[in-house]
């Protein structure tokens, strides 16, 4: 008999402290494979009450003007007004750049006689299943949408008051691996000081939860809005912030694991990314072909070597041809070293600065999330 389970998972703002990070490593990232598509980046971004610092490795023949992708971020995503704790024109900006370290380097470095090798060991995950049409789980759908809402409604000013930072949650009722309905929504949003509570509360109600989850909430659903009343010291004043720490925001929302590192402000010779994608991608694909209603992938790299060390499918039973099978398919029709993933899903273009909020997967416009593969990945299986 199947269980009933709840599952959670949490979305974040682009004003959200860590995902400004994010944000600016990706920018910098952009700019630098916009110039010189070899660039090798690994930017990381600290921030705080009224300071950006701004560090990492690169080596490119291109310019990136960091003091200025600082500013013109913290501008777009909304820290203009000195009462959120950070604007774009006083906020200092320390940087902190040096060159890719050579012995990183010669992992990762090719020539006529010697293929790209992977940047880093790790091992990096992809996951997919059948609970929504992007073949992603629905919890972490659903969080997404409702943070890039809550965006919207500041920005264009349908909602008054409210400043740059957010967070949103949602419990998802489960019937063995079907999800049922939505139990809890929680959001919580950075407002001025000024602004009424239980008006935001039902403002927020009526243009920014309803409109995302109405089909799938019931009388029964929990609503929090800014549980504790009072949400005005918020992004960088309020918590520090740093590139990289949404890791589970930022892919399945807790559903399925996750390996390697984190993403922004790495170039695609960085595994921790490119392979991350690349593991999304084959997931995908053999669920889109029906080899399987979800499934996991695994890959492994050993730096400086091309090849994956390993590969490993998991697809929690529900398999329509075996996994030994499975490996076998993807073993075929995915070039998985660093240079086959690079190229087939054309990684060294200025892509980045839009991953750095509302997740790097579900997202159509971006190439591991095509399913070119899974017509022939159902031919090859017999189904």
């Amino acid at each position: 008999m199947a269980r009933t389970t709840y599952i959670t998972s949490e979305s974040v703002t682009e004003g959200h402290p860590d995902k400004i990070c994010d944000r600016v490593s990706d920018a910098v990232l952009d700019v630098l494979l916009g110039e010189d598509p070899e660039s090798r980046v690994a930017v990381e971004c600290l921030v705080t009450t009224g300071t950006v610092i701004v560090a990492g490795e690169v080596t490119t023949r291109g310019y990136a003007d960091v003091q200025r992708i600082v500013r013109d971020t913290l501008k777009e995503i909304g820290y203009t007004n000195p009462e959120f704790g950070i604007d774009n024109e006083d906020a200092g900006v320390l940087v902190s750049i040096h060159e890719q370290s050579a012995d990183i380097a010669m992992g990762v470095d090719s020539d006529e006689n010697k293929e790209q090798g992977a940047g880093d060991q790790g091992m990096m995950y992809g996951f997919a299943c059948d609970e929504t049409p992007e073949l992603m789980p629905l919890p972490i759908m659903l969080a997404h949408r409702l943070t890039r809402k809550l965006a919207e409604v500041r920005k264009s000013g349908e909602i008054q008051g409210i400043g740059p930072d957010g967070k949103s949650q949602v419990t998802v009722e489960y019937l063995g691996d079907q999800p049922q309905r939505l139990d809890t929504v929680v959001i919580s949003t950075q407002h001025l000081d000024s602004t009424e509570i239980d008006s935001l509360r039902r403002e927020v109600t009526d243009k920014v939860i309803r409109p995302v989850c109405a089909d799938h909430m019931d009388d029964q659903t929990t609503i929090h809005i800014n549980p504790t009343g009072k949400f005005v010291i918020g992004g960088p004043q309020g918590d520090t912030g740093l590139t990289g720490r949404k890791i589970i925001v930022d892919t399945y929302g807790g559903v399925g694991r996750h390996g390697g590192g984190a993403f922004s402000g790495k170039d695609p010779s960085k595994v921790d990314r490119s392979a991350t994608y690349a593991a999304r991608y084959v997931a995908k694909n053999i669920v889109a072909a029906g080899l399987a209603r979800r499934c996991e992938v695994q890959l492994s790299y050993a730096i400086g070597v091309p090849e994956p060390v390993s590969v490993n499918i998991d697809t929690s039973g529900t398999h329509a041809v075996a996994e030994e099978r499975i490996v076998e398919l993807v073993d075929k029709h995915f070039d998985l070293t660093p240079k086959g993933i690079i190229e087939h899903l054309e990684l060294k273009q200025p892509i980045y600065r839009q991953t750095s909020a509302y997740g790097h997967f579900g997202r159509p416009e971006f190439s591991w999330e095509q399913t070119d593969k899974a017509s022939a990945l159902a031919r090859d299986a017999g189904i």
